[in-house]
C-alpha cells in the first residue's frame, strides 16, 4: 500500500505590502470634508462670508466719504478674519480628541505625521479660500459704497501689501495650529490663543509704554507685535529678523515640541 503526497504551491505575492499607501492628497480631501461636518465647523466656516458681509455693510454705512478705499474695507473686513481663522485651525487638530475620533483616524492611517500634515495643508487651502472670498468681498464693498458716496473707486493695496496681508493670516492659523497640537483641548486651545492675542500685547505693549529698555526689543520677543507690522507694509530688514526671531521660540518651537508629543502619545 502506498502513500501518495499531493504538494500544493501556493502563490508568493511579488510585492510584499498588502496596500498601496494612502495618498497624501486623499487624506487632504478627508481632512477638508471633516472640518465641514460638524455644526461648529460648519458655522464657523460660514462666519467667514457672514462676518465679510457685515464688516462691508457697516463700511459702506458709516464710513465717511473720504475713507471709502479699498485699504478701509480691507482693514474692516481684516479684524473678523484675524479672530475666526485661528479658530478653525485648532479645531481642525483638537476636533480628533474632543469628538474622540482619533483612534478611528490613526489607525486608518497609521503614520500620524502625515495625518498632521494633512490637516496643516487643509487648514492653509481653507484658509487661502476664506482670505480670497474676505477680499472679493471688500472688493465689492469698494465699488458698490463708492457709487453711493459717489467718490471714485480707490484700490490702494498693491499685490505686495496683498501678500503681506495674507502671510499675516496664515502665520495667525500657524499659531492657532500649534496651540491645537500642544493642548489638544478646544477650549484649553481657544482660550490659550485669546490670551496670546489679547491678554500679551496689552501687557507687553503696556511694559515698552513705560520701559524705554523694553520698547527698543520689543520685536525681538513679542511675535504679535511683529507679525502684525506685515499689515502695514513696507517692512525693513529689522522687521524680518524680528518676525523671524520671535517667530522661531513663539511658533517653531512649540510646533516642534507639539509634534513631537502627538506623534509619541497615546490615542485614546
Amino acid at each position: 500500500m502506498s502513500t501518495t503526497t499531493i504538494e500544493r504551491t501556493v502563490p508568493v505575492a511579488r510585492n510584499s505590502r498588502a496596500h498601496d499607501a494612502i495618498p497624501l492628497s486623499r487624506i487632504v480631501g478627508v481632512e477638508v470634508s471633516k472640518m465641514f461636518n460638524t455644526r461648529s465647523g460648519y458655522w464657523l466656516l460660514a462666519s467667514v462670508g457672514i462676518l465679510s458681509t457685515l464688516a462691508t455693510v457697516a463700511t459702506v454705512l458709516f464710513a465717511p466719504d473720504d475713507q471709502i478705499s479699498y485699504d478701509g474695507f480691507a482693514a474692516a473686513v481684516g479684524f473678523p478674519m484675524s479672530v475666526v481663522l485661528p479658530m478653525i485651525a485648532i479645531l481642525s487638530v483638537t476636533s480628533e480628541w474632543s469628538q474622540r475620533s482619533g483612534l478611528t483616524t490613526f489607525t486608518l492611517v497609521p503614520h500620524r505625521g502625515r495625518v498632521i500634515a494633512a490637516k496643516l495643508l487643509a487648514t492653509l487651502l481653507v484658509g487661502a479660500a476664506s482670505i480670497g472670498i474676505a477680499f472679493g468681498v471688500g472688493a465689492l464693498g469698494n465699488v458698490v459704497g463708492s457709487a453711493i458716496a459717489g467718490v471714485g473707486t480707490t484700490w490702494d493695496i498693491t499685490l505686495g501689501e496683498a501678500a503681506l496681508i495674507f502671510l499675516a493670516d496664515a502665520l495667525g492659523m500657524l499659531m492657532g495650529f500649534t496651540l491645537g497640537i500642544l493642548i489638544r483641548s478646544s477650549p484649553g486651545a481657544i482660550v490659550g490663543y485669546f490670551v496670546y492675542a489679547l491678554v500679551l500685547p496689552a501687557a507687553l505693549g503696556t511694559l515698552a509704554a513705560f520701559q524705554d529698555w523694553f520698547a527698543d526689543r520689543q520685536g525681538w520677543v513679542d511675535f504679535n507685535f511683529a507679525s502684525t507690522r506685515l499689515y502695514e507694509g513696507d517692512l525693513a530688514g529689522k522687521d524680518w529678523a524680528h518676525l523671524a526671531v520671535s517667530g522661531t521660540f513663539w511658533l517653531a518651537i512649540p510646533l516642534a515640541i507639539g509634534l513631537f508629543v502627538v506623534t509619541r502619545s497615546e490615542v485614546k
